[in-house]
C-alpha cells in the first residue's frame, strides 16, 4: 500500500509540476548591448548588437561590424506576437572597400508576403509567402539563444533576400567560452549546407549566441565573439 501510495505522490507531483511550467509566462524580452570581437576575412575590428523597444511589443535588433575599409549594419524590427517573434522590417548595408550595397525588407503580415528593395535583382525582389514562425537571418541568432536552452526543435524557416530556406541545426558539443573575463558553459550547434557553414555557441542566459562563426569553402569568413553583455 505504502508503494502505491508512494508512487501516486510522485504522479501528482510530476503532474503538478507540468501545469506550473505549462502556466508560466514566456520570458519577457529585455533590451541589452553586446560587445564582440570581430574578425572578417582576416581582418580583426569590433562588433555590436542592441536590442532596443520601440514600443507596441516591438523591438529593434541591430548588428554593426566595422574591421577597416570593412563596415557591415543589419537591423531587424521584429514584434512578439501571441509569443512568436516575427519580422517586420530590415536593412542590410555593406561597405567592401570601394563597394556599397544597400538593401531593405518588408514582411507584411497583412498581405502575408515579404518584398526586397534597394541593391537587389529582380528575381529576389520577391514576393515571398509568408507562414507563421518565419525568421531572418538576423532574429535567427536570438531565436538560437532562445531555444537552444530550453532544448526545443532547431528547425527554422528563414524568408531572406527573395528566398526561402529551411534550416535545421544541430547540437554539435560543448564548449566554454569566456564572457566578461569568465568562463561559461556553452552549447555548440551547427548548419551546414554545400560549401558554407554556420556554428553557434550558446551560453544559457545570454540572449545571443555568445560565438558565431561563419565558414565557406572550409575557410573562416565571419567570427564574432563576445566580449560583454549589458
Amino acid at each position: 500500500m505504502m508503494k502505491i501510495l508512494r508512487k501516486n505522490r510522485k504522479s501528482i507531483l510530476s503532474a503538478a509540476a507540468l501545469l506550473l511550467l505549462a502556466s508560466m509566462p514566456a520570458l519577457a524580452i529585455e533590451p541589452f548591448t553586446a560587445i564582440y570581437q570581430a574578425s572578417y576575412m582576416g581582418l580583426q575590428g569590433n562588433g555590436r548588437m542592441t536590442l532596443e523597444p520601440q514600443g507596441n511589443d516591438r523591438w529593434k535588433y541591430t548588428l554593426s561590424i566595422g574591421s577597416g575599409g570593412i563596415k557591415l549594419d543589419q537591423s531587424t524590427v521584429f514584434e512578439d506576437h501571441d509569443g512568436k517573434w516575427r519580422p517586420l522590417s530590415g536593412t542590410d548595408s555593406s561597405l567592401l572597400l570601394i563597394k556599397k550595397t544597400d538593401k531593405q525588407a518588408t514582411y507584411d503580415w497583412g498581405k502575408g508576403v515579404a518584398t526586397w528593395s534597394g541593391d537587389v535583382k529582380a528575381e529576389r525582389a520577391g514576393p515571398v509567402k509568408l507562414q507563421a514562425g518565419d525568421v531572418d537571418a538576423l532574429l535567427l541568432n536570438l531565436e538560437l539563444a532562445r531555444d537552444v536552452p530550453a532544448g526545443k526543435p532547431l528547425s527554422y524557416r528563414m524568408v531572406e533576400d527573395g528566398r526561402v530556406k529551411k534550416l535545421t541545426y544541430k547540437v554539435v558539443g560543448k564548449d566554454t567560452i569566456t564572457v566578461g573575463g569568465k568562463p561559461r558553459p556553452a552549447t555548440k550547434v551547427s548548419y551546414a549546407s554545400g560549401n558554407k557553414e554556420t556554428v553557434a555557441w550558446v551560453v544559457e542566459g545570454l540572449p545571443v549566441p555568445a560565438r558565431i562563426l561563419q565558414r565557406k569553402d572550409g575557410k573562416d569568413e565571419i567570427d564574432l565573439r563576445i566580449q560583454s553583455v549589458q
